[in-house]
């Protein structure tokens, strides 16, 4: 199959829905596939796949910028500049499948190449209100495929779109427990301090990753030192809650996805604050890291883990505290039992099925 995997994102930003579609893109590679990645950030070594780059701006310059329908945050506006790059300079008919997850810019972009041969397969990885919802620009709409990244957008959907369930996935080669010895090399490495127990969040800096009601949430458990590998509009104004509340007990940021890891191993708690995630890649690299997890309890999370983390409702304050002061005094470094079904390689062989029905109607055109 010729495999197109298109986002702005890509070789630019380390955030899951990238992480996510890179990691099935090289393992379809590996497989034997032809598989085309476009991207605006610069090319990398060690990739399976062909990597083409696209002018796109950068998200940040639109920050600031008002809300309107179709350049509702940054992120659109980041995808518009992309799409049409990609309308503009791409042929298509070279792909017998199209992949993104951005709309409404590059969705429509794949569009177009549609009526040359290529099937549009859209991934919520960043939610499903496009496929869903028929007002504004959602109006315009469309795909060949739907992977559905949790149950709910499965059930949701299934009636009105072809659909899959596939989840996200993780490395277990590189997201593994620590060793005593390996945490404190990794803090030496990242700077961190050895005596205090380290609570990790990966999160953007934005009002649905709750980062700021995670620094409210450990300033209430003295000593405990929070690390937040993240960034966006709202850095400033949680380094100035963090300079009130946790003096000496906050560090921010940011690494290379290579690097990790070892922050992961790092830490004593994995802590995720969003009231909702498509899927959330960061629950499986710290599941699979050893850490005791704390996070908000929902259908997507519970479908994960069940029973065996820390899971609340995390607007509650007092839910919150209990639960984090449990995660702090748990075992770290236990082997997680179950996440075979959530490797890479798994989760690449669902989608090669998948897209094998739309290879085999752009052969038959």
């Amino acid at each position: 199959m010729r495999i197109l995997f298109a986002l702005p994102g890509f070789h630019r930003y380390e955030r899951g829905a990238e992480v996510a579609l890179l990691s099935v893109a090289d393992e379809l590679a590996k497989l034997g596939e032809s598989v085309t990645v476009i991207g605006a950030g610069e090319p990398r070594e060690g990739v399976r796949y062909r990597y083409k780059k696209l002018g796109a701006a950068r998200r940040e310059r639109f920050e600031r910028l008002p809300s309107i329908p179709g350049l509702r945050d940054e992120t659109k506006w980041e995808d518009a500049t992309f799409a049409a790059n990609l309308a503009a300079k791409e042929d298509l008919s070279q792909y017998d499948v199209t992949v993104t997850c951005n709309f409404p810019f590059t969705n429509l972009a794949l569009q177009r190449g549609r009526r040359k041969g290529p099937r549009n397969v859209f991934v919520t990885q960043n939610g499903d209100w496009p496929a869903f919802s028929n007002d504004s620009e959602y109006r315009l709409f469309n795909c060949d495929g739907l992977v559905c990244t949790n149950p709910s957008y499965l059930e949701r959907n299934r009636d009105r779109w072809n659909c899959t369930l596939i989840p996200n996935g993780v490395d277990v080669a590189r997201f593994t427990p620590a060793s005593s010895a390996e945490k404190i090399a990794c803090r030496e490495r990242l700077k961190l301090p050895q005596q205090r127990p380290i609570v990790l969040m990966v999160s953007a800096f934005i009002r649905t990753k709750r980062v700021l009601d995670g620094i409210r949430a450990v300033a209430q458990h003295d000593g405990a030192h929070l690390v937040v590998a993240g960034d966006g509009p709202l850095r400033a104004e949680g380094d100035r809650l963090a300079a009130e509340l946790l003096p000496n007990r906050f560090t921010r940021l940011s690494l290379q996805a290579s690097e990790m890891p070892q922050l992961y191993r790092a830490a004593d708690v994995f802590m995720h604050l969003s009231e909702f995630e498509s899927f959330g890649n960061v629950y499986l690299e710290a599941w699979a890291s050893g850490l005791p997890v704390v996070a908000h309890d929902f259908e997507v999370t519970r479908w994960i883990y069940g029973d065996t983390q820390y899971l609340c409702d995390t607007g509650d304050e007092a839910a919150l505290e209990e639960k984090l002061r449990l995660a702090l005094v748990a075992p770290v470094g236990k082997a997680p039992e179950g996440i075979d079904q959530f490797t890479w390689p798994e989760i690449a062989n669902n989608y090669r099925n998948f897209f094998s029905q739309f290879a085999a109607v752009s052969e038959a055109k």
